[in-house]
């Protein structure tokens, strides 16, 4: 039987774009903007575990091909937020590329946001979805984002950042990123920096949560 604790109109939004588009700063405006009322899903907790493997194969490892993540067992624990029920969600290790032991609780709320590059890729994802966004950027802007924060972030050489968009995060955003773009709702360009497309996001879910 379903929880009956969430009585009020749940809403699942899904935000999708290439790497470093701008996905966090609109998600971190969309959480600002409902508070405690929602819960964030991140595609990239679910990259799929390599304990078989040792760092250096896993480093080689194509990170932005559908198969590098467990996309049923995200869609899933959806279906049991939607449902009422709380998750607990996996959690990768950027610096080891590898999941690690520990998870994180997720209790449901009314808004369920989904996020990652290739979210929009993936069917049995994309029909969770209330509401399909895309976050549009220069591939330019997008590239020095990336640099940026996993040097800061995640401890990388600008070399390896270079070698890894070169060889995976490039092809595959033309092969199966850009292309889900067509599945969208709503596009907003330039990422974080479009005030009003952001505001046009929040009043839009607001009145699907009305409803």
């Amino acid at each position: 039987m379903e929880n009956k604790a969430l009585e009020r109109r749940i809403c699942v939004l899904g935000v999708a774009g290439g790497s470093a588009s701008g996905k966090t700063t609109i998600i971190k405006k969309v959480r600002e903007y409902f508070g405690n009322d929602i819960a964030v899903i991140s595609h990239d907790s679910y990259y799929k575990a390599h304990d078989e493997m040792p760092y250096e194969e896993r480093c080689k490892l194509n990170y932005d091909h559908p198969d590098a993540f467990e996309s049923e067992r995200m869609a899933e624990d959806v279906r049991r937020l939607i449902k009422g029920y709380p998750i607990e969600m996996p959690v990768y290790d950027y610096c080891v590329h590898n999941r690690s032991q520990e998870t994180v609780r997720i209790e449901p709320k009314q808004v369920i946001l989904m996020e990652g590059i290739l979210i929009l890729e993936n069917r049995e994802l994309r029909d969770l979805m209330d509401i399909k966004i895309y976050v549009d950027a220069d591939a330019d802007e997008r590239l020095m984002r990336r640099i940026k924060r996993d040097m800061i972030e995640r401890g990388r050489s600008i070399e390896s950042i270079l070698e890894q968009y070169s060889s995976t995060v490039k092809p595959m955003h033309e092969e199966f990123v850009e292309p889900s773009k067509k599945y969208a709702d709503i596009i907003i360009p330039r990422g974080g920096e479009n005030a009003p497309g952001i505001d046009m996001l929040t009043t839009y879910l607001t009145r699907m949560l009305r409803l």
